[in-house]
């Protein structure tokens, strides 16, 4: 299959490295240029929890580059999507499916307004853990599940297509009727880690063995459990606290995509994640004090940072 990734940070370059290594041709396309005159030069190297490859990839800087793609993956930060979405409707035809994988709530949603929802299916991946060694080089901790669910519902040969391709190249795969099921699952877990590391400046294992930063973690994890439930979202699960600490095991020494945007001294998305308990809890009037206040430390700091006004 011909495919597009748009968006080629840490998770994209994972997404890349190892479709592209499953014989698909893949279409890395970032505005880093650095990392896209890597990957041309000396192909794009993988490795962590699924060993250690180089895959040639196809790199470009300008999405219109790779022509018409049969699957598009816009795999940016929330905050970019409509930048990405933009940008790939050059390589979207009338049977292309774009994937539109964020942390949190939004973009999937974004990608659609710009896109069409018709054409557009959501992606949650989580357990990975992934990080940028250096331009043309990706890491990851994890190896865990790629969710998958139409927009609509439920489950489309369409969707079973594309979750083929994801299995082809070794990731494991699970298809939802219930996107909100699909996305709520994924951000319990993003909740209880992104913004408290991102404070701390902690790793996931380090946050769960100190009894104090876990306080605030788990109680970010179980404000947005009682937000899922009153929004009537099905979860496989009732105990939300062991739900949350089995994840982090997986992944004990990575660091949240959060946190290393400000080791890198960018913005991150706590608006999308933690900051967006709050809102949706006033929706359904669950209160939400712990999302609430770490949202704002996390802001405090970015404005400290000079990466937020």
């Amino acid at each position: 299959m011909k495919i597009a990734i748009v968006g080629c940070g840490a998770m994209g370059s994972v997404y890349a490295g190892l479709l592209a290594d499953a014989g698909h041709e893949v279409w890395a396309i970032d505005t880093w240029r650095e990392h896209v005159d890597a990957m041309r030069a000396k192909g794009l190297r993988v490795e962590g929890a699924s060993g250690d490859r180089v895959a040639r990839v196809h790199a470009s800087t300008n999405a219109a580059e790779a022509g018409p793609c049969e699957l598009v993956i816009i795999a940016t930060k929330t905050m970019h999507v409509e930048q990405a979405a933009n940008a790939a409707r050059a390589i979207v035809g009338p049977e292309t499916v774009v994937l539109s994988i964020q942390n949190g709530l939004g973009g999937p949603d974004t990608s659609a307004r710009v896109l069409g929802r018709e054409r557009v299916a959501v992606g949650v991946v989580g357990g990975f853990g992934a990080s940028m060694k250096g331009p043309g080089h990706v890491h990851h901790n994890g190896w865990e599940l790629v969710r998958l669910g139409e927009f609509a519902g439920p489950i489309t040969p369409r969707l079973e297509k594309v979750a083929e391709v994801w299995r082809s190249g070794g990731f494991k795969v699970k298809c939802f009727d219930d996107i909100d099921q699909l996305v709520w699952e994924k951000l319990i877990c993003n909740v209880c880690f992104s913004g408290t590391c991102a404070i701390t400046e902690r790793t996931i294992s380090e946050v769960m063995n100190d009894p104090y930063t876990w306080e605030v973690a788990s109680g970010c994890a179980k404000e947005a459990y009682n937000v899922a439930r009153a929004k009537g979202v099905k979860l496989d699960f009732d105990d939300v606290v062991a739900y949350v600490h089995h994840f982090g095991t997986k992944i004990p020494n990575a660091r949240p995509s959060m946190l290393l945007d400000h080791m890198a001294g960018r913005m991150s998305e706590i608006d999308a994640i933690n900051g967006a308990i709050p809102v949706a809890a006033r929706t359904v009037h669950v209160d939400a004090p712990f999302n609430t206040v770490v949202s704002a430390l996390v802001r405090a700091k970015e404005k400290k940072m000079g990466v937020r006004s």
